[in-house]
């Protein structure tokens, strides 16, 4: 890979490509406290145009500006400057980020409209995106870590953005359902906090992971790294805590395994949310990371024997993950638990796709970032289709017979193909992509058998029955339930314009309008390709054709195999242990430190002033009170 070229572009595109959303949210959300008239209503349209303009700036980006470094000064001191990197990832995730910011933006003037928090809604929403956007295109750590944590907080305030948990539907679980020490439900309020305390759980040793990059190498800019040079000088143990730190920090921004219950009670938050954190945001954000490194290590081209055991360790973490996010999916029943479960699962894959690159070499990054473009147009979309039945039924749960879809057929005719197309049925978009995925794990054989391949076949077949399942249990098979049919055209029209770009996606793999995505085409000939895709095809119809089976086991798929034990049981005790043991060793030195050592100077000092008083006669009666003892000690002892 060339080294990237330094360029210039006037500082003023990029300052708009990030403030612009954020300014535009000013108006609403300084407003809205005081005054929630009509006024106050139509300032969210404001908020969507600087959102809009975000969008043409990362247009701009990906036609008219050159791939390269774009530096400016910042502490030129310490060598850390505003840099940002336009290159083959970037520039495409830039515009996908700014597309499907827009479009969810658009259809949340409709979703949202109605709402009782729009001032901290809009402000949060627009800085999500912001956020994610510095994150892209950031080619400082630093600067990315800004980013990072803008995504955080946001997420908080988003997730947790009905905070009085006064609504039923808002909820994630069934209310009131416990099993043995655990609650089975949980509140926005809940959910915004278990966001933001799992992912600090891996910011932590990611941040000093790039503070050790930093005192190592000199520079944060991850294009400029000598990380050949890095890993030969930290050696083999050094490169595995040094990266396993660093990846942290996507781990648990991607939900990955032990990391996942936060994405799962995150439905907390408003739909429009979960699309934007399900596609261009958030969890996307950890795998593109891992992604962006990648494509600067060039992992294939080194020789660190470290660097082959992160990979693989993440390889198999990824596929593991995905194969659980499967598993709850199929058993999920509620609308966006089981969509939230299938992106993690869908992460999983871009993990072990991209970790599969030390092996396969760029070809298989390509496949990562091509499976993460499409799984965020569709599923972009299976979200905002689920956020307008859920606004039409008044119910989270799976549930609408053939009615809703006569009643709703634009709506069931985007889910239907949403699913099949991601789903990797041929010759729809996903197939493609998805048979460059066979053939990056098939060439693993030589390393791990066939363990990686037959993982991914398993779990695409459940992936299949799983989205079959979601829209039979919507609009085909479900049980009956009274639509409350008002308004929607602006969220249909939003929805149906973002599952029109996975056809875009299609045209550009078979016309060679990216000269990547056409290497797929010759994949997706192969003749296990389509074996696999005809197992797809027929898991899908048995997923339609049988959507509900209810069985002990699928209790406990449903159940999550219980992990929320570790978030809701384990670590707090564990947390509350651990403070209970510093606040015994606090009090410890609280009475050594305040009241021991001075009592003890206390005393001392008093026994002095006693002696000290100024009195001669005291002092005589001391020194011959001494002298006798003296004489005392020596008659008895027989020293003399």
């Amino acid at each position: 890979m060339e080294a990237l070229m330094e360029l210039e572009l006037s500082p003023v595109i990029w300052l708009a490509l990030f403030f612009t959303p954020i300014l535009a949210s000013f108006p609403i959300a300084l407003i809205w406290p005081k005054r929630q008239d009509e006024f106050a209503r139509k300032l969210p349209y404001l908020s969507v145009f600087g959102l809009f303009v975000s969008f043409l700036i990362t247009l701009f980006i990906l036609f008219r500006v050159e791939e390269g470094r774009y530096v400016y000064p910042w502490l030129t001191a310490l060598g850390i400057n505003f840099t940002f990197v336009v290159d083959y990832l970037s520039k495409y995730m830039g515009a996908l980020t700014g597309f499907i910011a827009f479009v969810i933006g658009v259809y949340g003037t409709e979703y949202m409209k109605e709402d009782y928090r729009l001032g901290w809604y809009w402000f949060f929403f627009n800085l999500f995106t912001a956020s994610m956007l510095l994150v892209v295109y950031s080619d400082n750590l630093f600067m990315l870590l800004i980013g990072w944590e803008g995504l955080g907080i946001a997420s908080w305030g988003l997730i947790g953005h009905w905070f009085r948990d006064d609504d039923e539907i808002s909820y994630v679980g069934v209310l009131n359902r416990i099993v043995g020490p655990l609650k089975m439900f949980w509140s926005p309020s809940t959910g915004g906090w278990r966001a933001i305390s799992t992912i600090r759980v891996g910011d932590m040793p990611m941040f000093f992971a790039v503070a050790a990059i930093f005192a190592l190498t000199g520079t944060l800019d991850i294009s400029q790294i000598n990380w050949g040079g890095l890993f030969e000088h930290i050696g083999t143990f050094g490169t595995v805590v040094l990266l396993v730190a660093f990846l942290m920090g996507p781990f648990t921004k991607s939900a990955q395994l032990p990391f996942s219950e936060w994405l799962m009670t995150a439905m907390t938050g408003p739909t429009t949310v979960s699309a934007l954190l399900h596609s261009a945001t958030m969890v996307a954000a950890g795998t593109y990371l891992f992604m962006r490194i990648s494509w600067y290590i060039q992992p294939w081209t080194q020789h660190a024997e470290g660097l082959e055991y992160v990979y693989a360790f993440v390889l198999f973490l990824g596929l593991i993950s995905s194969l659980y996010g499967a598993l709850v999916a199929l058993a999920s029943r509620e609308r966006k638990v089981l969509l939230a479960a299938s992106t993690m699962s869908s992460l999983g894959l871009m993990f072990a796709a991209a970790a599969s690159s030390m092996w396969v070499g760029e070809f298989a990054i390509i496949v990562a970032f091509w499976y993460l473009i499409t799984h965020a147009f569709a599923k972009a979309t299976l979200f905002l289709v689920a956020g307008h039945i859920i606004h039409e039924t008044h119910d989270r749960f799976l549930c609408g017979d053939r009615e809703v879809f006569s009643k709703m057929k634009v709506t069931g005719i985007v889910t239907l193909f949403a699913t099949i197309t991601l789903a990797g049925i041929p010759p729809l978009t996903a197939y493609w992509v998805k048979s460059g995925m066979d053939e990056v794990l098939h060439e693993l054989n030589h390393e791990f058998g066939f363990i990686p391949l037959v993982l991914l076949i398993t779990i695409s077949a459940i992936y299949a029955a799983f989205l079959a399942k979601f829209f039979a249990l919507n609009f085909w098979k479900g049980r009956k339930v009274h639509l409350h049919l008002h308004g929607g055209k602006v969220m249909t029209t939003a929805y149906t314009v973002m599952v029109s770009m996975l056809l875009v996606l299609l045209a550009a793999i078979f016309y060679g309008l990216d000269s990547h995505a056409v290497e797929f085409v010759p994949a997706g000939f192969a003749t296990t390709s389509f074996a696999v895709g005809l197992l797809v095809l027929t898991t899908y119809t048995i997923g339609f054709m049988k959507p509900e089976y209810y069985s002990p086991v699928g209790q406990v798929f449903y159940d999550r195999f219980y992990m929320m034990a570790l978030n809701d049981y384990v670590v707090p005790r564990i947390g509350w242990a651990i403070a209970r043991v510093v606040d015994v060793f606090n009090r410890t030195l609280d009475f050594i430190a305040h009241s021991f050592i001075p009592g003890l100077f206390e005393a001392f000092s008093y026994g002095i002033r006693v002696v000290q008083n100024g009195s001669l006669e005291r002092y005589a009666k001391i020194v011959v009170s001494l002298i006798l003892a003296v004489l005392l000690i020596v008659s008895i002892t027989g020293w003399w």
